[in-house]
């Protein structure tokens, strides 16, 4: 091959200025994620970048390593989070992929997951055991709004009828964390650390956005998610249970559109879902596809499809059912020191 891979050692603004004009390029893809996660998780960033014969960058790669007794060593791009993979020309792609593959057999990681937006010509396994929902977004929400069906819009007019309001801005970041966490525990899952959070507000200020719905001075719905390009992601969701009858999270989703709109987004995005499940009709009901995505595996012991771990498998499922019982500070505080090592 013509190009030549190493570790990236060069600084933020060729690899941003790079991978924004790639295709597929995320806002997970930004350099500043690398600083990020080693601070916040204390994971080994792997971010390999792919140059010519000029010595000019034609392929990047963020490569995470999680690593834990528990639960196995992972090499992921990207942790936590829907997308990463490989960019640039296919040349990089492949070089970039094959060197990511030896590094996971030197290491002896039982899985390497590339998870792409786009399809790659990578010659690896690939797993679609996740799709996207999304929603292509007019110039004027009232278009949008007379799109949706009586029943979305008499759902998403029931929490306004009730008082429910919505704030942005990064001082939602704490109210945030209450609902978010909370939600995890009653669905059996150990949360993410507030500190993650509370960095993505401080690290990406512009690009991230942090909103709660508010009913009688409490937060009983939130969601954040990033900007880049024409498209906004929502990343995370959650709502209280005891405030399920007024659904404060229809208004929440459809504050998030509005932003979108008035700042001239024409994607929607609702992140990534399990097919057929209760999350993905839920993003299906305002009139979004389906897309695929593109996870690309490697596992240590040649298995066609695997994934990182999960309560769904044997090994784990005991798990929510006795986190779901544990005091919400207990669980706030163990979680984060548990879900570290499960990307």
């Amino acid at each position: 091959m013509s190009v030549r891979v190493g570790p990236y050692a060069d600084g933020a603004a060729e690899w941003d200025a790079f991978a924004r004009a790639q295709t597929g390029y995320t806002h997970f893809h930004k350099f500043g994620w690398k600083a990020l996660i080693e601070d916040v998780f204390g994971h080994e960033c792997l971010y390999l970048a792919a140059r010519n014969g000029s010595g000019a960058l034609v392929g990047v790669l963020p490569l995470v390593r999680v690593k834990s007794i528990v639960f196995g060593h992972y090499l992921v791009s990207m942790p936590f989070v829907n997308y990463g993979g490989p960019l640039g020309t296919a040349e990089a792609i492949i070089a970039l992929g094959e060197a990511a593959q030896v590094e996971a057999r030197v290491s002896d990681a039982k899985l390497l997951e590339l998870r792409s937006r786009t399809e790659l010509p990578l010659d690896m396994p690939v797993s679609h055991r996740k799709i996207l929902v999304t929603l292509e977004l007019p110039a004027d929400p009232e278009a949008l709004f007379n799109t949706f069906d009586r029943k979305l819009r008499a759902r998403i007019r029931k929490p306004q009828k009730e008082g429910v309001t919505v704030r942005f801005g990064a001082d939602q970041v704490e109210p945030f964390f209450r609902v978010f966490s909370e939600h995890m525990r009653d669905l059996g899952t150990p949360t993410l650390p507030k500190r993650l959070f509370e960095q993505i507000v401080a690290r990406f200020p512009h690009d991230s956005w942090f909103a709660c719905a508010w009913y009688n001075g409490q937060p009983v719905a939130a969601g954040a998610g990033f900007r880049w390009g024409n498209e906004f992601e929502i990343t995370w969701a959650s709502a209280l249970t005891a405030f399920h009858v007024i659904a404060p999270n229809m208004l929440l989703y459809w504050e998030f559109m509005r932003r979108a709109i008035a700042e001239g987004v024409t994607v929607f995005n609702f992140g990534r879902c399990t097919p057929n499940g209760g999350t993905h009709k839920f993003k299906l009901q305002w009139g979004s596809r389906d897309e695929t995505i593109w996870w690309y595996q490697r596992t240590a012991d040649g298995v066609a499809e695997a994934g990182t771990p999960s309560p769904d498998s044997g090994r784990f499922s005991f798990g929510p059912r006795i986190w779901k019982r544990l005091p919400l500070g207990l669980a706030t505080a163990l979680g984060p020191e548990i879900v570290r090592f499960i990307p």
